[in-house]
């Protein structure tokens, strides 16, 4: 099982719709990726909770 899929998330900056490349099969992670619109960069932080949903969520350095 391919574990690698396409997520979508929105810059805590622009507010734009980002399509990312997340490896779910790291439980946890926590990076930086620069929105593809506005070039800043958005800590990205990628969990699958106890009920086995991937969830994404992106906020800004002043967060």
């Amino acid at each position: 099982m391919n574990m690698i899929q396409s997520s979508e998330v929105f810059c805590p900056y622009c507010g734009q719709l980002n399509e990312i490349s997340v490896d779910y099969s790291i439980d946890i992670q926590e990076y930086v990726e620069d929105c593809t619109v506005c070039c800043r960069p958005m800590t990205l932080s990628i969990y699958t909770d106890e009920d086995g949903h991937n969830n994404v969520d992106a906020r800004s350095d002043n967060d």
